[in-house]
């Protein structure tokens, strides 16, 4: 025998230990109760599944029920007699539920089943003796429940230094461990020893508390025998070194990390009643049927340790130790630090049974009040697990689940040190119990949520497909309709060369039967598919491999079938070329048409948002199939056959009108565009996005009217007199209607910029004019229809003098009212000033006085120009000398404006990103100081074109006077 080194935890506590008054009598036997009551869940993991229905004869040792699952075990029958019920019975649990639980009467014969040793345990293979110890019914007996061979087979993924023997038995009163050690010491050796055959560990050490001298000296007598190398290690009397990360500690000087099991540092643990039901099992071929409990307490006169069978009534165990209804107070089950009350004394003795407490009120008093934390920190002092309880409570009670997980609360072995040593008493064990269930259900939630969400999004994923498909389909029964459709209306061929026809047979019945077996096989494709989520949505894990392996092979099928379906089109004879017919024509003409619209269409989007990729690509494709479609068009027009009637000589005339009419439509359309652009640039003249679609528009506008201009000199001039006069006509009146309304949209145009100050008034103003121009001269076309309508391009000669002098007038009328406008606006500006009771300092800030002024001065100018005579023929000439100086100024002053608009939108974005991004002030600034050093330039040099403008028309004006 060897002895081990023995180490230290943290924390622990000395609470009385009232051991000897169950040590002072022998091992007892009760006799046979009425009844046994073997719950189905007597371990840790899935209830036990019956064998047995009510009524059948069991004998001793029989199974009755077996392992549900993995984390299961097998149960068997403590004794003979007959299966009474199978019902819901209380059960001993801290809430005191009930459960399934399989009734015996017993018949006093105790006759045994057939009893199967496992004599050559030692030569069999690991696992068949993993399943042997399994169908025993054998699970950890130290309190846990877990079932042996699960905790056996996870030993084995890290190899063991430390194979230990818990002995310890800590709590106070319990003496089960203890007295099983003294009868039953060879038993407990021979068990360890079988172990350790399974675990093969370095080292095996029997960790026992200082307090069983009688044990200890048992086991060293057994060891010393027996030559054998198991340890004895006997540690100092300390609560709670029976617990397994403690034992552990102590015994190796190594602590379990948080989170992870003994086994994972190379250490298993099980406990001496466990070694004894395996050696009982190996050698004696007998289940676990039985335990060693111990009956204590103040309100017992005969407290001892008994050897139980399994689904004994507590009642009954009382009442062999001879209970005093009167003074007990409080059954509790297990000891008085680690156990729970039981509100009822009929339920039974279960596997992980090990002490039975009737305590009297003097033993154990009612706790104290819970009081206020004192924050005395002796709790911290005395927790073994080296925890903070004082920070968990505070968690616990304001249910921070995830602060009290962090400060692995999970850690905390429910020893009740904290609690014992508490002056305020708290119940610091139950707020714990209680964080651990919340915790736990709220993982189970979480759980439940991903699973629902993964089976709805394979569900919709399922749908999606369906519908898919259903779409798939309906467009297939689409498609081929229509070429049913279109191959009746073709006209067959008259002549066809046999030889052709013959070839061209085989390759089209191979095409055909391809395209069969490819439609055929995606069908089946699409099928598995489903088949494969509907498995992932249910979980079927069998399921879901043999499917995918399905799957695989089918696209590969239908990749192959899709290889040759191409390689038999592309080996397919070319098809005799055909005499193009009228239909082809006409479905070109219409998918030019087509073509056109859809490009128009994503045209106007574009113009709308410009910066948009996704509209741009679809431009591009849509000019694309126009392009394609037009140049079909015009490879059938060119073969199409001279010798035709009437109608077919009058194609290409009826193709320039249609060409003329298009270019019509794309003017009118431009221009709306126009007008609408402009009347977005008169609410938001500062948008430098809708300037650059403004100019664009009047670039697309002026370019569709060149080419408008183009078409109609090559119009033919031979069209039927009455027919063109009244397309004239109604032309003309759907030009003047147009023209008014264009006249309208300006001046609402040109009143919003009055109001905003708007610094494209000009520019605005020019468009009213030129309007107001067209829509006269339309009106006088209309009035004499007889005269040539004015041309969109007018040459010098087609306008006369007066004309434009009558609409000089006009325009200086407009301006002397715009003028007269914003003189009284600025005047009524100040007045309300004035009436809010602001002084000359903030009326002059508001800037207000300098408008007036300069609205004054230009009313007087144009007052001033009003009184000077009207122009002289003479000055015709002055004017059209130049008419490209003018427009190149023109187009510079615009040039300006523009600039001066997008510095000061620049530095209104700034000024904004300024007051979002304080932190950035000084790079901002600097980028402020440079916008409004462009905004100046730009408006100085605005200011000397327009001067430079406005010059010589007062030097004219004088020659002319």
């Amino acid at each position: 025998m060897q002895t081990a080194s023995v180490f230290s935890f943290h924390g622990g506590i000395h609470p009385p230990e009232n051991k000897t008054q169950s040590l002072r009598l022998p091992l007892g036997r009760p006799s046979l109760p009425t009844e046994l009551v073997l719950p189905l869940g007597q371990h840790i993991g899935q209830s036990s599944r019956p064998l047995v229905n009510i009524g059948d004869k069991v004998l001793k040792g029989q199974t009755i029920a077996i392992n549900n699952g993995f984390l299961s075990s097998f149960l068997h029958a403590p004794t003979s007699g007959t299966i009474k019920a199978i019902e819901e019975r209380p059960i001993a649990h801290p809430s005191g539920l009930s459960d399934v639980c399989i009734v015996i009467a017993p018949d006093g014969e105790e006759k045994w089943s057939t009893l199967t040793p496992l004599q050559d345990w030692n030569t069999l293979s690991k696992t068949d003796v993993l399943a042997y110890l399994a169908e025993m019914g054998i699970v950890g007996m130290g309190g846990a429940g877990f079932p042996t061979q699960v905790k056996l087979q996870g030993a084995h993924k890290h190899p063991l230094t430390h194979f230990i023997i818990n002995a310890a038995e800590c709590e106070p009163y319990i003496t089960a461990d203890d007295m099983l050690i003294r009868e039953k010491t060879i038993e407990l050796v021979l068990g360890i020893e079988a172990l350790q055959h399974l675990v093969e560990a370095e080292q095996v050490i029997i960790g026992i508390e200082d307090n069983k001298p009688t044990a200890i000296a048992a086991l060293n007598k057994v060891l010393s025998d027996r030559l054998s190398n198991i340890k004895v290690a006997v540690v100092p009397t300390k609560y709670p070194s029976g617990g397994e990360k403690q034992l552990i500690q102590l015994l190796t000087g190594k602590e379990v990390p948080s989170g992870q099991y003994p086994a994972d540092i190379g250490i298993l643990c099980q406990n001496v009643g466990t070694c004894v039901a395996v050696h009982d099992a190996i050698h004696l071929g007998q289940p676990l049927i039985s335990r060693f409990t111990t009956l204590t307490g103040d309100a017992l006169k005969a407290p001892q340790n008994v050897e139980v069978l399994l689904g004994t009534p507590i009642q009954h165990l009382l009442n062999y130790a001879e209970n005093d209804s009167k003074k007990l107070k409080r059954l509790v089950m297990g000891g008085p630090m680690m156990g729970f009350t039981l509100d009822s004394a009929n339920v039974p003795i279960v596997k992980t049974s090990n002490c039975v407490l009737a305590a009297s009120k003097k033993e154990l008093p009612q706790p104290a009040p819970e009081q206020a934390c004192i924050r005395c920190g002796m709790c911290e002092q005395a927790c073994p697990a080296s925890l903070l309880p004082q920070q968990l409570l505070w968690f616990s009670k304001s249910q921070e689940l995830e602060k009290a997980e962090h400060y692995n609360l999970f850690d905390c072995i429910e020893c009740g040190a904290c609690s014992y040593v508490c002056p305020s008493s708290i119940p610091l064990v139950q707020y714990y119990r209680h964080t651990k269930s919340s915790i736990r259900e709220a993982r189970e939630a979480a759980v439940k949520s991903d699973l629902a969400k993964q089976r709805f999004e394979a569900r919709k994923a399922r749908q999606d497909a369906e519908a898919a498909e259903k779409e798939a389909k309906r467009l297939a029964r689409q498609k081929a309709s229509a070429s049913k459709s279109s191959e009746t209306k073709k006209v067959a061929p008259k002549a066809a060369p046999a030889a052709a026809a013959t070839t061209a047979t085989p390759a089209g019945d191979d095409s055909k039967k391809l395209k069969i077996d490819l439609a055929i096989a995606k069908t089946k494709l699409k099928k598995l598919q489903k088949q494969l989520l509907e498995a992932q949505e249910n979980e079927h894990t069998e399921e879901i491999n043999t499917l995918q392996l399905q799957t695989s092979a089918q696209e590969k099928a239908v990749a192959l079938l899709e290889e040759q379906l191409a390689n038999a089109v592309a080996s397919a004879p070319a098809p005799v070329p055909k005499a193009p017919a009228s239909d082809e024509l006409k479905k070109a003409k219409v998918d030019v048409a087509l073509s056109g619209t859809k490009l128009k269409k994503a045209q106007k989007q574009l113009a709308e948002s410009p910066d948009d990729a996704e509209l741009q690509a679809k431009v591009a494709g849509f000019e694309k199939e126009l392009a394609d479609a037009q140049a079909r068009l015009s490879k059938l027009s060119a073969d199409a056959p001279a010798s035709s009637t009437a109608a077919t000589s009058a194609a290409p005339k009826a193709a320039v009108s249609d060409e003329l009419k298009k270019a019509k439509v794309d003017v009118a359309l431009l221009g709306v565009k126009l007008k609408k652009t402009q009347k977005q640039l008169a609410e938001s003249p500062d948008d430098a996005e809708l300037q650059a679609k403004v100019a664009g528009f009047e670039k697309e506008l002026n370019d569709a009217q060149a080419r408008l201009a183009t078409l109609t000199d090559q119009a033919p001039a031979a069209q039927p007199a009455a027919a063109n006069a009244g397309d004239e006509l109604k032309k003309l009146k759907i030009d003047t209607a147009i023209a008014k309304a264009a006249v309208k949209k300006v001046e609402k145009a040109l009143k919003k910029a009055e109001d905003l100050n708007s610094p494209e008034l000009d520019t605005i103003r020019q468009q009213l004019k030129d309007a107001q121009q067209r829509a006269d001269d339309l009106e006088k076309a209309l009035a004499n229809p007889n005269t040539t309508a004015p041309s969109a391009t007018p040459t010098a000669s087609s306008a006369p003098a007066p004309s434009q002098q009558a609409n000089a007038d006009k325009q200086r009328k407009i301006d002397l009212a715009i003028a007269k406008a914003a003189v009284k606006k600025a005047e009524k500006g100040i007045l309300v000033l004035q009436e809010q009771g602001q002084d000359q300092a903030q009326i002059e800030a508001s800037g207000l006085p300098d408008k007036l002024s300069a609205a004054r001065a230009k009313l007087a100018d144009l007052e001033a120009k009003g009184e000077s005579p009207a122009a002289t023929p003479n000055n015709a000439e002055t004017t059209t000398a130049a008419p490209d100086e003018a427009a190149l100024k023109a187009e510079q002053i615009k040039k300006q404006k523009i600039a001066a608009a997008l510095a000061k939108a620049q530095i209104n974005k700034l000024t904004k990103r300024l007051a979002d991004s304080p932190q950035d002030a000084d790079s901002i600034q600097l980028e402020i100081t440079a916008a409004k050093q462009k905004q100046q330039d730009a408006e100085a040099q605005l200011t000397q074109l327009q001067l430079a403008q406005v010059t010589p028309s007062q030097d004219n004006t004088q020659e002319n006077r």
